[in-house]
């Protein structure tokens, strides 16, 4: 369900979104508005969960994590218990940095970053020894054009 916010809240979130290291007087004086009201946008924003956790944007390749994977992953178990020890392994696995469960003949997606391609085999190797799996197929991502946590609000 939808949270109802305004222009003042969506630049808010804009300035945050761009940098939430920034002070509550300077987030205050881009967005033309004094400190208090801000922060008290910003905790019902916070209270009613349109802001979540704050965290930091680490540079994968930078700490050696140079390979990034799409992994295309196709079952023929639908059941709820093959579902929960897939969600079991997908969970306990850093290398997943998501999946998402999709319509259409793909079952799911996964974006996994590790090392290099025997680190990615190393990981498949894990995951089809942890759960039955009808088809994987991995896609090396070449180059990364485009990647940010922003929401277009």
């Amino acid at each position: 369900m939808a949270v109802r916010i305004d222009d003042l809240d969506r630049k808010i979130l804009r300035e945050l979104q761009r940098d939430a290291s920034q002070s509550l007087d300077e987030v205050a004086r881009t967005v033309g508005s004094s400190k208090t009201p801000v922060w008290n946008r910003i905790r019902k924003m916070r209270e009613s969960g349109v802001i979540g956790q704050h965290t930091v944007v680490l540079d994968a390749e930078k700490l050696g994590l140079e390979a990034c994977f799409f992994v295309l992953v196709r079952t023929s178990a639908h059941e709820a218990e093959w579902q929960a020890r897939f969600l079991e392994a997908l969970m306990s696995r850093p290398e997943v940095l998501e999946a998402h469960r999709l319509a259409g003949d793909v079952d799911y997606v996964l974006k996994v970053r590790v090392r290099n391609a025997r680190a990615y085999d190393e990981f498949y190797q894990a995951l089809i020894s942890e759960v039955e799996i009808y088809n994987v197929t991995g896609l090396l991502s070449m180059e990364e054009i485009k990647s940010t946590t922003a929401l277009p609000i």
